[in-house]
């Protein structure tokens, strides 16, 4: 069954391919959107010739402040996970110059403030898989703009080949040069495959292992035990594997999930304040809430980590009120 066709009402001013499935695209509305939050995405529409119009949404990698002139995202072809959304096959053979639609609303609460909020004075630290990192992006740049310093920000990004790593040399400029320890650290799945790699190596996830995470402290500066919910927040963006794989390692640390549904089957109390937030891209629970075994050993691990470095950490109505 097709949709209605979409009425275009925006220009594709821009497109790069970093390789033939990864790719950066600019949009110009007709009508300028409003400002938005980084962090949020916009929908994206293209008229399919059997399937009538077909949309997406993208989180928007640019900064705000450019708003009034593009938005910028970041995207990945869509062929595995397999899905029946033609929207990026339309939209990689789009060149520059082509129609597209828009929704004129910028949405989504995946941002900062939502989140642990802009005044937090922790390191918060971005967890991202491939085109995962486009929220991440739209902060840290928006924040360079304004305020010249890096913040109290770090990213790490992976992807299976170095030349995957969207935005590599503008966030090396912002967050890395100068600073006594990097805030930007890419890490990649094939190292074998690019040539003279210096960075971190393997999936992104594996960093927060607990056999690797002491590694990770070292590079961000952090003493032994310091990737802890006194001293950092963390938001994941990507596959479900990341998200899941990067919440069960940090439960060892006391990071207590955001999300109401996977709170309650830890048995988090509503009073404790969330210290680990996520946004996913596929449909796939994150964590089988309905495994008996999985959710006792997880709480097991949650609770013991909590008794080490959960003391003294605000509450949750303490977090609002600031």
């Amino acid at each position: 069954m097709s949709s209605k066709p979409v009425e275009y009402n925006a220009t594709v001013t821009y497109k790069k391919l970093l390789t033939p499935t990864l790719g950066l695209f600019r949009v110009v509305a007709d009508k300028p959107w409003p400002s938005f939050i980084p962090g949020q995405y916009a929908i994206l529409g293209l008229n399919h010739p059997e399937q009538g119009g077909v949309m997406r949404a993208y989180s928007i990698a640019s900064a705000p402040h450019l708003h009034e002139q593009y938005l910028e995202f970041y995207i990945r072809f869509v062929n595995e996970p397999t899905s029946d959304n033609p929207m990026t096959h339309l939209l990689f053979e789009a060149k520059e110059g082509d129609r597209i639609y828009t929704r004129d609303k910028l949405q989504g609460h995946f941002t900062e403030e939502k989140c642990m909020g802009v005044e937090d004075k922790r390191l918060k630290v971005f967890v991202a898989s491939g085109t995962g990192l486009a929220p991440f992006t739209s902060i840290v740049f928006e924040h360079h703009k304004h305020h010249g310093a890096n913040g109290n920000y770090a990213i790490v990004h992976g992807a299976s080949y170095a030349k995957d790593l969207g935005y590599v040399d503008e966030l090396e400029e912002i967050m890395n040069k100068g600073a006594e320890h990097p805030r930007y650290l890419p890490s990649v799945s094939r190292p074998q495959e690019t040539a003279n790699w210096e960075g971190l190596t393997g999936r992104v996830e594996v960093h927060f292992q607990q056999d690797r995470i002491g590694y990770l402290e070292k590079k961000l500066g952090l003493d032994e035990e310091g990737f802890n919910p006194k001293n950092c927040t963390v938001m994941i963006c990507g596959l479900q594997g990341t998200i899941a794989n990067t919440i069960t390692s940090l439960l060892y640390r006391g990071f207590v999930p955001g999300d109401r549904k996977l709170r309650r089957a830890l048995g988090v109390p509503e009073e404790m304040a969330a210290t680990l937030f996520f946004e996913q891209y596929d449909t796939t629970p994150i964590i089988d809430i309905k495994d008996e075994a999985l959710i006792a050993e997880l709480s097991a691990r949650l609770k013991e980590a909590l008794e080490k470095f959960g003391k003294d950490l605000p509450t949750a109505s303490a977090v609002a009120a600031h």
